[in-house]
């Protein structure tokens, strides 16, 4: 049995790239989309609701905090569950959840509604988290895993040219109260499309093996080697056959116990990057744009702009990551990241708004890369029993630095100015390459290498 399985590991990372890995990922990177495409959007109706509703300074940051407590408890809760009930089921489910409860948004009647119905939207979003890492690292040949990880994460940089393209032409042209509702709206018909692509989507070959379904594994590695989808649902009884899973608890208590090491590492490159991530685009409109006093009209262009930038970097990263590896990637774009913060908050001292615009973009590509390239190095620490759960609770740690990151900036920028602000937003920049020290010197580089020896040569030397 034990050659059985690693024959079929070593026939998966040895394929050449072809039609079904293409379309996996495809169908993998539209919800990466659908996420940032729903934080955007808020972004740019956020002035709408205010207006609509009413709303104080504190209801409009909760309607951004909401979003980020549903992604971590949808991240670690639902990654949990990837990892105990399959991947396959977990993209189905959470797809469903993210699109119901988007199109439910567009009926939102006051504050509160709006409030419940993002917050379990989110929890759908911040499953797709964990399952989306977990199932491309276990897809994709070890030759090509870093970039087509990378280039799955780089259809995030999509959703907010998206958002903005959306914004000029519903919200722009439609009345306010309607525009924003045809605009959630338009992303739930997004998720149903992912969803009709989704549901071709095999199980993870690696998690039947795991729960000793080697028989479906078996068919459904022989559909990929021909470029084709498999759909070979799991023997009910030859899962309930395999070892007794774990609890929640349990599971968790491994992941501390067993690999503390990577998931203190995988918590704080999440935390570090995104900090740095939601900083920028928070001390973007409250501290830089009123100095430059850019029109309210020419904000979606702004943020189309940069993230075009975003995208481009990202596809370096993707470049990198197979190229100098990950070990050198990963530090070099958070180093690079935290340099850029300081050019954008030169950029401000001109009042020159091309000059923002264009030192933003460069910000933004090199923050796009950070947490590209750190998601697809803690996608691969953790064994597959195990991998869900470490993805969503890295990914669940990292949401508490997008909590904390518009308060704490905020509240330096007005106590003592921007200048200070930048500091700390470049300081928490630097958290990321300082935590990859130890795994430079210590752990496995994850270029070429087969998940299943991840843990082989290096579990010994870093936990």
């Amino acid at each position: 049995m034990l050659s059985l399985k690693n024959d079929l590991f070593y026939r998966l990372d040895k394929l050449k790239w072809n039609k079904f890995h293409t379309t996996v990922s495809i169908a993998l990177g539209i919800a990466w989309m659908l996420d940032s495409f729903e934080v955007m959007i808020v972004t740019n109706i956020l002035y709408i609701l205010k207006d609509m509703w009413n709303l104080t300074a504190i209801q409009q940051s909760w309607i951004v905090s909401i979003w980020l407590i549903g992604i971590m408890i949808g991240a670690y809760t639902m990654g949990y569950l990837s990892d105990r009930f399959g991947r396959k089921r977990l993209f189905l489910i959470t797809l469903i959840l993210y699109g119901t409860f988007t199109l439910l948004t567009t009926l939102s009647w006051n504050f509160e509604s709006f409030l419940v119905l993002r917050l379990i939207t989110a929890i759908g979003i911040g499953a797709e988290y964990a399952a989306i890492n977990a199932a491309i690292s276990e897809f994709i040949p070890s030759k090509y895993r870093g970039k087509a990880n990378a280039s799955v994460m780089n259809f995030w940089s999509l959703g907010p040219i998206l958002a903005a393209l959306v914004t000029l032409y519903f919200i722009n042209t439609l009345p306010p109260e309607w525009g924003w509702r045809v605009a959630f709206g338009f992303g739930a018909l997004v998720s149903l499309a992912a969803l009709i692509i989704r549901r071709y989507i095999p199980e993870s070959p690696r998690w039947l093996v795991e729960n000793g379904d080697v028989e479906a594994a078996t068919r459904i590695v022989e559909g990929i080697e021909k470029g084709i989808v498999v759909n070979e649902s799991s023997s009910s009884k030859k899962l309930k056959k395999a070892k007794l899973r774990k609890s929640f608890f349990k599971q968790t208590k491994e992941l501390i116990t067993e690999y503390r090491g990577r998931i203190a590492l995988g918590c704080l490159l999440d935390f570090s990057d995104t900090f740095g991530y939601y900083g920028l685009f928070a001390i973007l409109p409250i501290s830089i744009l009123p100095a430059i006093n850019l029109e309210e009209s020419f904000v979606p262009y702004f943020y189309l702009i940069s993230n075009i930038g975003g995208l481009i970097g990202g596809i370096f990263a993707a470049l990198l990551l197979e190229g100098i590896g990950r070990k050198k990637t990963v530090p070099l774009y958070f180093i690079l990241a935290s340099i850029s913060v300081f050019l954008l908050a030169y950029s401000t001292t001109t009042n020159n708004w091309i000059w923002v615009l264009i030192a933003f973009t460069i910000a933004i590509s090199f923050a796009n890369g950070s947490w590209i390239s750190a998601y697809v190095t803690f996608t691969e620490f953790f064994p597959t029993h195990l991998r869900s759960t470490g993805i969503g609770l890295s990914v669940a740690f990292g949401r508490i630095g997008g909590i904390i990151a518009p308060l704490i900036l905020t509240a330096v920028s007005s106590s003592f100015g921007v200048e200070y602000a930048i500091i700390v937003l470049a300081a928490v920049w630097l958290i990321g390459p300082i935590a990859m020290i130890p795994w430079y010197f210590k752990g496995v580089e994850g270029k070429g290498t087969a998940l299943e020896d991840m843990f082989i040569r290096g579990e010994k030397i870093v936990g």
